[in-house]
């Protein structure tokens, strides 16, 4: 089976996930076949490791994990490859991969343009 983690940032205000817990109800109800959950940088959970856990138990072997983050900033140049290094090292069984940042994906981009011109109308 496989699953996905939905990896953000984390803020002190917990408004700031609704975002994100939208998202994973949204691929939920589109994606049924794929398990998902959101997982934190700092100042939120779970954190990876913790979501990598959970979607282990729910039978996960495969697990992408998507960095919602806008460009490559320090975290996900630094932080982010030693967390994805220690659940690689705590799950072995398990296959870890990542996408890039989905703000250098030329799609989200256009996507942003597409809102700011309906902004426009």
């Amino acid at each position: 089976m496989n699953g996905i983690i939905f990896f953000g940032h984390g803020a002190r205000d917990k408004r700031w996930r609704e975002p994100f817990d939208l998202l994973c109800s949204m691929w939920r109800a589109q994606q049924k076949d794929t398990l998902v959950e959101l997982a934190f940088l700092e100042l939120m959970e779970p954190s990876l490791d913790s979501a990598v856990d959970s979607l282990i138990k729910q039978g996960a072997k495969d697990i992408k994990i998507v960095p919602v983050f806008f460009g490559q900033g320090g975290h996900l140049r630094n932080d982010f490859p030693v967390l994805l290094d220690a659940c690689r090292k705590r799950f072995p069984e398990i296959h870890l991969s990542a996408t890039p940042a989905v703000g250098e994906d030329l799609r989200v981009l256009q996507s942003i343009i597409d809102f700011a011109d309906s902004a426009l109308s």
